[in-house]
């Protein structure tokens, strides 16, 4: 594009040329989203920050050794972990563009989570059952937080898996489509990995407490 410069009386006109630099399209959206994830990634640092703080203080309440299950929480962690596999199957049907075997790939990926929910309100439910809510001590405290914003994070991550299939459903594999998919794809991975801190952070070493 070329712009002209009106210049002063008794002198001749001034052009630049603007370059405009070109923008892949959706550039913007997965800059945005990583910045996103990292200040996910600053949140639950401090989450962790917090539970090693106070992860010790009981309170003369119950501590870990009373109240995790872990055979549980390692059948709730394979949920997850599979979740992740499916989520996996389902990206590569996306580059092949074959969109049922991708819609299946998510409606499991989706069941998977489901699961890891259900069975978090599980374990949530028989903890206050027995008295350890959140206000009992520093360490209760510290748990639902961390565990609950994680279980947050994947409820959310439930609600976005079920609105792209709806829209993969109407519009097909567009482009906006993919790439919708692929930042789920970040975010469902994210929470993978936070999870495996989780479990070795806070319960596991809770168990050696």
């Amino acid at each position: 594009m070329t712009l002209a410069v009106v210049p002063p009386q008794n002198s001749e006109p001034v052009f630049y040329v603007v370059d405009e630099h070109e923008h892949p399209e959706g550039a913007s959206t997965m800059l945005g989203f990583w910045i996103y994830l990292m200040s996910d990634c600053l949140m639950f640092a401090m989450l962790f920050a917090t539970f090693g703080v106070l992860g010790g203080n009981y309170a003369a309440g119950p501590a870990p050794k009373d109240l995790f299950d872990l055979p549980l929480v390692a059948v709730n962690t394979s949920m997850l972990l599979l979740s992740s596999i499916t989520y996996g199957f389902a990206m590569l049907a996306m580059e092949k563009s074959r969109v049922g075997a991708m819609q299946a790939w998510l409606v499991i990926t989706g069941l998977f989570g489901l699961a890891f929910i259900s069975i978090e309100l599980f374990e949530f439910a028989h903890m206050i059952h027995e008295g350890a809510t959140p206000q009992r001590s520093a360490f209760l405290s510290s748990f639902f937080t961390l565990v609950g914003t994680h279980g947050l994070h994947v409820t959310f991550g439930l609600v976005w898996l079920v609105t792209l299939m709806v829209q993969v459903a109407r519009y097909g594999l567009i482009e906006a489509n993919r790439r919708r998919l692929m930042c789920l794809s970040m975010f469902w991975h994210f929470l993978d990995v936070v999870w495996i801190g989780v479990f070795t952070f806070v319960y596991l070493m809770g168990m050696l407490r």
